[in-house]
């Protein structure tokens, strides 16, 4: 049975009833497909970052980086990577806390594979991938995620890129000693109220412009014009994708409700979550922080890593998927 039935009746009875749309015509599809779309994305996402918003209640962020500052090798990687799924920073706000953990002792490929990890896979994420194409697609995109975020935490590690930080992020290095006070169960249910508002405040823009945009290709973009051009037979669709996205900025609420409206016209899955990686883990507002505490060549080699990991992993979904 399909639990949204319900919302499927509502977003029913207001196109045809209330604004008393034509049925069957490509408008009345476009009204009925955002109503219900937008409902179904706020109620998932009340329900899973109330949650997971529970949990992060047991992880501030000084502790996070008491975690990880111990230098086990790839056991950092694995770490930052698995935080950075609770801690759902967009690519330029997770810049002040990656910053944060280099200056508390973290091992740089540490902070890179969580730099990675945080805006590309989180539970808004997870939300909107199992609420739109269930939850296989949900796992398969975490999955690749974890994996692009901890290998190129590890490469970076290995190429020994310290000298490519700014000295100043250094010369503030924390003790790494952190007095962490304990939550009583009201506080921490208070919180996950307080942090739930709050990232609904932040994302129902990029959700209602992201839905809005996906309703009008559902309802009038010609199917064979998309999979002409991005279907899984064209080598180029995935690199092009990544290249379209990197310029792009948006958080997974915004291009999630695209991705869905691209695959359901023809374009290869790989194709569009290359995309959504793109705009998600790489930006130009990211890199533009980034700058700041970086030199140029270590931003392009951190890019580069992340960008090949996307592509190959645009090109595994699709041939996994078969198309």
């Amino acid at each position: 049975m399909n639990i949204f039935y319900p919302v499927q009746i509502l977003a029913d009875w207001l196109t045809y009833s209330v604004f008393g749309i034509m049925p069957k015509t490509l408008l009345a599809e476009v009204v009925d497909f955002f109503i219900y779309d937008t409902i179904k994305i706020f109620l998932l996402l009340v329900v899973i970052i109330f949650t997971v918003s529970i949990i992060r209640s047991f992880l501030p962020p000084e502790k996070i980086r008491n975690i990880l500052s111990h230098e086990k090798k790839y056991v950092g990687n694995i770490l930052a990577s698995f935080l950075g799924i609770i801690t759902p920073f967009c690519s330029c706000s997770a810049v002040p806390l990656f910053l944060g953990f280099v200056q508390a002792g973290v091992p740089l490929g540490t902070t890179f594979s969580f730099l990675v990890a945080s805006p590309m896979i989180n539970e808004v994420a997870l939300v909107l991938l199992f609420g739109m194409f269930g939850w296989k697609i949900a796992l398969l995109y975490i999955v690749s995620g974890l994996i692009i975020s901890i290998f190129s935490g590890i490469i970076i590690g290995k190429l020994k890129v310290e000298n490519l930080v700014e000295e100043f992020v250094y010369k503030n290095k924390l003790n790494g000693q952190f007095q962490l006070p304990e939550m009583a169960w009201e506080e921490r249910v208070k919180y996950a109220k307080n942090y739930t508002w709050d990232i609904i405040k932040k994302v129902w823009p990029y959700i209602v412009i992201g839905v809005g945009v996906g309703a009008w290709i559902h309802g009038y973009v010609p199917t064979a014009a998309l999979a002409q051009y991005a279907g899984a037979d064209r080598w180029y669709a995935v690199p092009l994708a990544v290249f379209i996205g990197i310029p792009l900025y948006s958080n997974a609420a915004g291009v999630i409700p695209l991705v869905g409206a691209l695959t359901e016209k023809g374009v290869a899955m790989g194709t569009a979550l290359a995309f959504m990686m793109a705009v998600t883990a790489l930006s130009l507002p990211e890199f533009m922080i980034l700058k700041k505490v970086m030199k140029i060549k270590l931003i392009l080699i951190f890019a580069g890593i992340v960008g090949a990991g996307i592509v190959f992993t645009g090109y595994l979904f699709n041939f996994v998927l078969g198309r």
